[in-house]
């Protein structure tokens, strides 16, 4: 399915959230910016459509999603955001803010593993 490029409105709300990450956000990132996550490159906050994805390795076609309390709430609109990112051909891995705050290694083991399936 072809991609679906973003609008102004995504691309900026993007932007800003790039400038407030949570803190299990900014932990993640220490390990997977710059090409250092087994050599893979993964951007922060990428617009795929009407939604934002919050790290993603385009070339594996692989999001990492980090949920807090607020997904409790949302859990309709996140079925759909994943269906809607599954039907683009990617494939999502969720990990709650908690388990990056508290047991990185195993989550950074489970990104190895979801880098290894295609």
């Amino acid at each position: 399915m072809p991609a679906i490029r973003s609008n102004q409105k995504t691309k900026k709300l993007a932007i800003a959230l790039r400038h407030t990450p949570t803190p299990a956000e900014v932990k993640l990132w220490y390990y997977l910016r710059s090409n250092q996550h087994n050599g893979h490159s993964f951007r922060r906050q990428h617009a795929i459509g009407l939604y934002i994805t919050d790290f993603c390795c385009i070339k594996q076609k692989l999001i990492i999603e980090l949920d807090g309390g607020q997904h409790v709430e949302q859990v309709e609109y996140d079925r759909h955001r994943t269906e809607y990112l599954i039907s683009r051909g990617y494939r999502v891995v969720r990990f709650w803010n908690d388990d990056v705050m508290k047991n990185i290694n195993s989550v950074l083991e489970s990104i190895n593993e979801a880098l290894k399936q295609k």
